[in-house]
């Protein structure tokens, strides 16, 4: 008995091996979800992982992958509420949320499924974004668009039992003519700017070099000020300090301010006096006592 038994396991196992049509048993992997059907029709969904009874060559199983799949969706050209046309690129994260329903409705062909998102997920952006500006659409408002998009998309992916994960605008684009008059734009409003700013700065600068010049002329004046008050208090001291030399010897102060005298007129060797020689200029030459 024991041996009968072995040897139909072992026919089973190479059925099996050979073709699994005709194994009573299908394993569901924990990354997939399988329906069963029976000649042709679903008889059951939501397999748990491990291993599920069938009858052979009446059911019949498909798998499907559970885990998040992505799609990049390919750059539509649509219009903003202003009727300028932007480059918009995106994706979707989808998984297969109910396999019957899945089934039902692209027969589990992936590249189908694929397909009719792709085609939610640009009317979704259409709406979105023809409803807005192109001021709010490439700076302002990017993830409130975002999450309108996955929400009508998934109104709209519910009959196909899908989920919709995650939608993401990569990218929001001029074409290439519109963007060459929005980049001259904006280098005449930089320039404007740039103009504004350099006036403000001459203005400016105007300004702090008259203040300076200001400054500096006050600043002259006190020091000239400052250095006369110095120059003749000094004035002061030398005439005092003279007229003390002076009035304790004057004739030798007389006979010194001669001898300078003398010392300032014949400092060149072109220096010519015309003066009589008994003049009172040259009475030290005369006699030694200066009568």
């Amino acid at each position: 008995m024991f041996r009968v038994v072995l040897i139909a396991l072992a026919v089973v196992a190479f059925l099996v091996s050979v073709n699994s049509t005709v194994a009573p048993f299908f394993k569901v992997d924990e990354r997939e979800v399988a329906i069963k059907l029976f000649l042709g029709e679903i008889e059951e969904g939501q397999y748990e992982p491990g291993l599920h009874f069938k009858l052979p060559f009446f059911n019949t199983v498909h798998t499907f992958d559970s885990r998040i799949m992505n799609i990049d969706a390919i750059p539509e050209r649509v219009l903003t509420s202003e009727k300028k046309n932007v480059i918009v690129s995106s994706f979707v994260k989808w998984r297969i949320e109910d396999p019957h329903e899945f089934f039902k409705a692209t027969g589990g062909d992936n590249r189908r499924a694929e397909r009719l998102l792709s085609q939610f997920i640009n009317k979704g952006i259409k709406d979105a974004i023809g409803k807005r500006t192109m001021q709010d659409v490439i700076s302002g408002e990017r993830l409130e668009i975002m999450r309108e998009v996955a929400v009508a998309t998934n109104i709209q992916a519910k009959p196909l039992g899908v989920e919709i994960v995650d939608v993401r605008v990569k990218k929001v684009e001029l074409p290439e003519d519109v963007s060459d008059s929005v980049y001259s734009r904006m280098r005449q409003e930089r320039a404007k700017v740039a103009k504004d700013f350099r006036s403000k700065g001459q203005e400016k600068a105007k300004g702090i070099v008259a203040d300076a010049e200001r400054q500096r002329s006050v600043l002259l004046a006190e020091a000239y000020n400052e250095s006369e008050q110095i120059r003749g208090k000094a004035d002061a001291e030398a005439a005092e300090i003279y007229a003390k030399a002076y009035g304790k010897d004057p004739d030798f102060y007389t006979m010194y301010r001669s001898l300078n005298a003398y010392k300032t007129t014949f400092s060149g060797k072109n220096d010519v006096l015309l003066i009589k020689p008994d003049s009172q200029f040259f009475k030290y030459f005369n006699s030694a006592d200066g009568n």
